[in-house]
């Protein structure tokens, strides 16, 4: 099973819980341009092959979040827009 499987199922009661204002605040939730530049100088350096222990560590981490938030906001969309 992926790891992208099982964030998907363990999200799938969170996303239960959103009633319609909070889904559109998941939907239309963004990055802080602060945090989006530090997360840009990190994948510049990860592709350049230059990040330390430490900032590997930190890049990876924020990745996990970033699919996190990827997910739960694909899920409240789903809310918003059911098929």
């Amino acid at each position: 099973m992926s790891a992208a499987t099982v964030l998907d199922g363990l999200l799938e009661p969170l996303s239960r819980c959103l009633d319609a204002e909070s889904s559109r605040r998941v939907v239309e939730l963004r990055v802080p341009a602060s945090v989006q530049d530090h997360i840009d100088s990190l994948a510049k350096r990860a592709n350049e092959g230059l990040l330390t222990d430490d900032e590997r560590t930190e890049y990876e981490a924020l990745i996990n979040a970033a699919d996190f938030i990827a997910i739960l906001k694909l899920k409240a969309h789903r809310h918003l827009h059911p098929q």
